[in-house]
């Protein structure tokens, strides 16, 4: 039986009086990527913050429905955000690295959480570096500044930094979008490679990332989940007519 990191039901979510998400439903396989597409504007960020709860940091949102984590309630007044983040990594848009070290950068989430020792940090961070694709390229040089990376670099630093405090998911919000497509091409590697100690929620405004990279694909419009299911299935023969509108490029 297919085991899922979430499972979303009748989740709505308004900014003020609009309302942005409508009765949205989707299973998150476990360690699968699944794709989020959709024009701009028809709610695919919102709903990849809803799903560690960051979209609640804007003011005036309001969330009803249901999302549960590895089968847990997550919008439960019980359920603690900061609990939830420490289990659901997040990568954005544009590279964020903070204007520290390369290796202070990995080791952030480590040393918050009150982990100070030396021999400890040294693993993680060179464990966490391996993963996201990048150790050979800055092994020599981890007292470095990460600001002076390559933009493609500093993305996977921050996978790096998103994975170092062992997480059960990683949610990217348009990861590659500000790179050049050699940058592109390593990220998306990396992604099918993560699957493997991840779950990968992406959202992407790339249609061709999506097929090359996804397992699952939920195409989003006007903040409806329009159709969601294998990405083959999707992009080979969707069921719904605004899918193959979407996905042959007559709007968006």
């Amino acid at each position: 039986m297919e085991k899922h990191s979430y499972e979303v039901e009748n989740l709505n979510l308004w900014y003020g009086s609009s309302q942005a998400l409508h009765e949205v439903k989707m299973d998150i396989p476990s360690n699968q990527v699944t794709a989020i597409i959709g024009p701009s504007g028809c709610g695919k960020s919102t709903f990849l913050k809803a799903l560690n709860r960051m979209v609640e940091m804007v003011p005036g949102v309001k969330v009803a429905g249901n999302i549960k984590y590895n089968g847990d309630d997550i919008l439960s007044s019980k359920y603690h955000p900061e609990e939830l983040r420490t289990k659901v990594g997040m990568v954005f848009q544009h590279p964020n690295p903070f204007p520290k070290s390369i290796y202070d950068n990995v080791a952030f989430g480590a040393r918050v959480k009150g982990i100070r020792k030396k021999a400890v940090l040294d693993e993680m961070v060179e464990k966490s570096l391996k993963r996201a694709a990048i150790w050979d390229e800055v092994k020599d040089r981890l007292n470095k500044n990460a600001m002076g990376l390559s933009g493609g670099q500093q993305q996977r630093i921050c996978i790096a930094r998103a994975i170092a405090n062992e997480p059960d998911v990683v949610l990217m919000d348009e990861p590659t979008s500000a790179l050049d497509p050699i940058s592109t091409l390593r990220v998306e590697e990396l992604i099918q490679q993560l699957k493997e100690h991840y779950t990968i929620v992406v959202v992407t405004h790339n249609m061709q990332q999506a097929s090359r990279i996804s397992d699952r694909t939920a195409f989003f419009l006007n903040g409806e989940i329009i159709e969601y299911d294998n990405t083959d299935q999707i992009f080979s023969n969707p069921r719904d007519r605004r899918t193959e509108d979407y996905i042959s490029g007559r709007f968006g």
